[in-house]
């Protein structure tokens, strides 16, 4: 099985790390994280390039391009801060589930502005009370003629206030169905929809997409907004949840790469004791450990990326990428803090931020409980 890249992927390789590091360098990223900024600017120099129409069909202005293009994209984008990924994958897979699930009319509207960079996507699923159960959501969208009336409140979505976004919203359209999931339908909502409220929620880490509550008091949203069909949500959640999480996958990759070269940097300049501490077997097998699962989450990341694009089924080979990735990248990051001590520990040094931002990822796309879990059941258990 062969994971190399071709001249033209590593032709855009190159040409996506060179674009972040002239774009969005070391210091634009402490800036946006420092200042709770959301990256407009950045998201503006994307769509010039044409990268938010990587997987769109031609006919909307895409690129038809495969996950592996978007693998490469997203490691390069969260080299410095992971949020440039996280935005840029939750519009990518919410534009690909309206394309999948979406009327003619709905395609033919927000394919081409989202391939444009004109809109944005976030998407609301968990509740006060529904997190890992999803199915247990309970925020109510009642029909009242040609309408629904949705009431409620949704917890931890990304994104939310910035400018120009669609929540795809998960409701309860069915509060009797059994299975739970039956009772389940999505709505395409504008941010600036009367009647929802929002609160920015402090986070430990990832600040610069800020993570909101929102409240929906009598939020009237037309039924030619619904995405999917009437209570069968479900499958529009499910619908690209592969490819959704190999793609962050890569993002804790591009993370945890930088994490253990900002490390070593630091490992061969710091002298302790008449020597630089990367010359201690302590340190430098720390790193060498580092590096080696880092290398390790890139080839199970590209593997299955490489499964999705084949067409082959993948959910067991995407759950245990997810899983070792984000555990990585979290191990790495404690560890990187070791290594620069009280140097890590300042907020003027970008480890904590990644220290900070590495938590989430063990939570957030599925938490790694819920990985095991899936990689249990395919293994008969």
């Amino acid at each position: 099985m062969d994971f190399s890249l071709t001249d033209e992927q590593e032709m855009f390789r190159k040409t996506v790390v060179s674009f972040v590091e002239k774009e969005c360098p070391r210091e634009v990223a402490r800036q946006y994280d420092e200042n709770k900024q959301f990256p407009y600017d950045f998201y503006e120099k994307i769509a010039r390039q044409g990268w938010f129409g990587l997987p769109f069909p031609e006919k909307y202005g895409g690129n038809n391009c495969g996950i592996m293009e978007l693998i490469l994209t997203t490691e390069a984008f969260a080299k410095y801060v992971y949020d440039i990924a996280g935005g840029y994958v939750t519009t990518m897979f919410c534009g690909l589930n309206i394309l999948k699930h979406g009327t003619e009319e709905q395609k033919d509207y927000y394919v081409p502005r989202i391939v444009r960079g004109e809109i944005r996507l976030a998407i609301s699923i968990s509740e006060p009370a529904a997190g890992s159960d999803a199915a247990a959501i309970s925020i109510s969208a009642v029909p009242d003629g040609d309408d629904f009336i949705i009431n409620g409140e949704k917890m931890f979505c990304s994104g939310a206030e910035a400018k120009n976004t669609i929540i795809t919203m998960a409701t309860r359209t069915d509060k009797h169905a059994q299975p739970r999931q039956k009772g389940i339908s999505v709505f395409l909502v504008e941010n600036d929809t009367p009647g929802l409220t929002m609160r920015r929620i402090e986070t430990l880490g990832r600040r610069t997409m800020g993570t909101f509550s929102l409240n929906l008091d009598n939020v009237r949203i037309s039924k030619n907004k619904m995405l999917g069909k009437l209570n069968e949500g479900w499958e529009v959640i499910l619908g690209n949840l592969d490819k959704e999480r190999i793609v962050a996958s890569s993002a804790y990759v591009g993370q945890a790469q930088s994490v253990v070269n900002d490390a070593l940097a630091y490992a061969k300049e710091r002298v302790q004791f008449g020597k630089p501490i990367g010359k201690f077997q302590a340190i430098s097998h720390m790193l060498a450990d580092m590096q080696t699962k880092v290398e390790a989450a890139r080839l199970m990341v590209y593997r299955a990326a490489w499964m999705l694009d084949q067409g082959l089924p993948a959910s067991k080979e995407v759950s245990m990428a997810k899983l070792f990735s984000s555990e990585t990248l979290m191990e790495v990051a404690t560890q990187g803090m070791q290594i620069m001590g009280g140097y890590g520990y300042c907020m003027e040094y970008d480890m904590q931020r990644y220290f900070r931002d590495a938590k989430i990822t063990t939570v957030s796309a599925g938490t790694s409980q819920m990985q095991r879990l899936i990689i249990a059941r395919h293994m008969g258990l």
